[in-house]
């Protein structure tokens, strides 16, 4: 009797020292919105348009449009990324495309897709589109510290094995270039090149040769003139910029135009201009 006395109270003690320990506090949902700020709490409802939610330790119920959201890190771990874009830009080419990367892997990734090249209003040479993009490389790899660039070699690679070539390009949102790159931004540009002004400048030379006879009297004068000719094309050179999240969210479409050039191809400085202004750029 003694003995089931002492074992009854030892049974007691630890089960009122498992009462007293606090609760395990519960895994919160996360709402990460477009401009950096986190909700944490508990996710209620999602519908098309909007996700109900309400903040740990109270009781009101928020309703935050999907539109502000980028994503929603759930309890369980599980990544929801959230966009809204148009039925029609969900359409997928024929070809079944293969993604390569998770949202989670997305994080401060950028990848520069080929430029397009437009010379007098029609599709230019390809290798000054591939020129372009690498320029664009190797300048915001010097200036754009905490992000990680994809090189344009497995870009460019990844995108062939996708099928996304330059002709099936519009068939893709942004978000599905993002997937199969594994990136978070994607830097999409264009080069437009016109035909501007010319010059012209004309020089003239003129010899003069005189003919003697044996008394040093002149008997003939002769005149021998060159004209020359030079002309110089000139160029309108123009670079837009666009840049896109995985979400299809568009945050930085500019375009500049430089100075007349009399150099085919001469986009390096409005190029670098709208770079250095947008915001990836990192001095």
């Amino acid at each position: 009797m003694k003995k089931f006395s002492v074992l009854y109270f030892m049974l007691s003690l630890v089960s009122i020292c498992l009462f007293a320990q606090p609760a395990t506090k519960a895994k919160e949902d996360i709402l990460l919105k477009l401009n950096g700020e986190e909700m944490k709490g508990r996710v209620t409802k999602i519908t098309d348009d909007e996700v109900s939610f309400v903040y740990s330790g109270e009781t009101a119920e928020y309703v935050i449009k999907k539109s502000d959201l980028l994503k929603i890190v759930h309890s369980s771990g599980r990544i929801e990324m959230i966009s809204q874009s148009n039925p029609s830009s969900q359409q997928r080419q024929k070809e079944q495309v293969s993604m390569t990367a998770s949202p989670a892997d997305h994080h401060n990734r950028i990848a520069i897709l080929p430029f397009t090249y437009i010379m007098d209003n029609q599709p230019g040479a390809d290798a000054i589109g591939y020129k372009a993009q690498e320029d664009t490389f190797s300048f915001l790899s010097q200036h754009a510290a905490g992000y990680t660039i994809l090189d344009t070699r497995s870009t460019n690679a990844l995108l062939a094995k996708a099928g996304v070539t330059k002709d099936k390009m519009i068939n893709f949102t942004m978000k599905e270039i993002c997937d199969i790159l594994g990136v978070e931004y994607v830097i999409d540009g264009s080069v437009t090149q016109n035909k501007g002004y010319q010059t012209s400048s004309t020089s003239e030379s003129a010899n003069t040769k005189v003919k003697r006879d044996d008394a040093e009297k002149v008997k003939g004068v002769s005149t021998y003139g060159s004209t020359n000719s030079m002309s110089v094309q000139r160029y309108d050179v123009s670079v837009s910029l666009h840049i896109y999240m995985d979400n299809n969210a568009s945050i930085y479409n500019q375009s500049h135009k430089a100075f007349l050039s009399n150099t085919d191809g001469a986009y390096s400085s409005p190029l670098e201009y709208l770079l250095k202004r947008c915001p990836l750029y990192r001095k």
